[in-house]
């Protein structure tokens, strides 16, 4: 899947991603299980097809989820993911119902929420029981193309070490059931309940991938392929290698920096492959560890650095991975990726936005407002 400028010039493997979005009352503010109609409104307003995002239900009748075509430049997907948002949006508005990109429910009980009617969902819920708890978040969840599965399989073994640093850029889920969960990335803390998410292990080929993933169908961890839950996997359905490690991002701008950033590493990491490099082999623990550091200090704060392990500063190591994934990227997009994650750092994360928001007068309101007009209007929202 890797494509070709104009002038011939490789400018490095397709794009794409998908988004997940709450639903929320515009009069009450909570989290409303009224998915089907949004997305039948929305559906009427998407470009659908080849050319425009899909949008489709979740686990849940109070989440929403969008997908965006093949993409080639950052431009191409930023017009995408605004877009579908804006489609979304205006079907909400047509019920008296907003939509919110977050990781966490702000007020409301999201995982009280009846279970989208559907076979899959209905054997997962059966299954896990209370860890149906651990579904009711919304993530941001990016895709680089990759065709040949033994080369994606040592690229997920380069982009591992790098998905707590994307956690950190990414926080944005400090609440949940009306209260500071005291981490910056709740849905982070909350995903990794399930037994086949987390960091993935060093894997040596295809083969060795596809014998861990039988061990999870084998043990129960899973009930199908599409329950793999690693930070960084190789799709079930797609040629592509899938980073799953992100909150739902407040801004179109924000997942665009998200994607263009993993771009980057993966052809880097490609280069490497090709030059026969060894990836960095941070243990699991170390990446557990640094995962939740991150997702509980998001950007503001200290991350514990997979390569040195130790602590620094989450935005010196933001930094670091954008030198690095700017590597990999053609001039307008490493561009655009320096200038986004200028303009993030300059406003702050989503996580730190929502705080800032509820100190003002200690309304959780105004949180869900704040996150209301990002999701429609992006960091335009906060910025000036």
């Amino acid at each position: 899947m890797t494509i070709t400028r104009a002038d011939g010039a490789p400018s490095g493997p397709t794009i794409g991603a998908e988004e997940e979005f709450f639903v929320i009352d515009a009069a009450t503010y909570q989290a409303r299980s009224r998915a089907p109609e949004v997305l039948s409104g929305a559906r009427t307003r998407c470009c659908g097809g080849r050319r425009g995002s899909t949008v489709s239900a979740e686990i849940t009748q109070v989440q929403v989820e969008t997908a965006t075509p093949v993409c080639r430049t950052g431009r191409e997907l930023y017009g995408h993911l605004v877009a579908a948002r804006q489609s979304l949006a205006e079907a909400a508005r047509d019920h008296g119902l907003h939509i919110a990109a977050t990781g966490t429910a702000v007020i409301g009980d999201a995982a009280c929420a009846p279970v989208t009617e559907n076979d899959r969902y209905t054997r997962i819920v059966a299954s896990y029981g209370a860890m149906r708890d651990a579904r009711a978040v919304c993530g941001c969840h990016i895709h680089v193309g990759i065709a040949d599965r033994e080369t994606a399989v040592h690229v997920a073994n380069h982009l591992r070490a790098w998905a707590p640093v994307l956690v950190a850029l990414g926080a944005n889920s400090p609440f949940r059931l009306g209260r500071d969960t005291g981490h910056a990335s709740w849905r982070a803390i909350a995903w990794a309940m399930q037994p086949s998410a987390g960091p993935p292990p060093v894997m040596r080929s295809a083969a060795e991938y596809d014998r861990a993933v039988d061990d999870m169908l084998i043990s129960g961890a899973m009930l199908d392929r599409h329950m793999v839950y690693w930070d960084v996997r190789l799709s079930a359905h797609l040629p592509t290698v899938e980073l799953r490690a992100v909150d739902a991002t407040s801004t179109a701008e924000e997942a665009v920096l998200i994607a263009l950033l993993v771009r980057g590493l993966t052809v880097v990491a490609l280069r490497h492959v090709a030059d026969g490099r060894s990836a960095p082999e941070p243990s699991d623990q170390t990446l557990r560890l640094s995962v939740w550091r991150s997702a509980h200090d998001g950007l503001e704060g200290e991350a514990f650095d997979p390569f040195r392990r130790e602590l620094v500063p989450a935005r010196r190591l933001a930094h670091q991975m954008l030198e690095q994934a700017q590597q990999g990227l053609v001039s307008a997009d490493a561009d655009f990726a320096g200038r986004l994650l200028a303009r993030l750092l300059a406003v702050g994360s989503g996580a730190h936005r929502q705080r800032a928001a509820y100190a003002r007068r200690g309304r959780l309101t105004d949180v869900v407002d704040l996150l209301v007009r990002q999701t429609r209007h992006g960091l335009a929202a906060v910025e000036g």
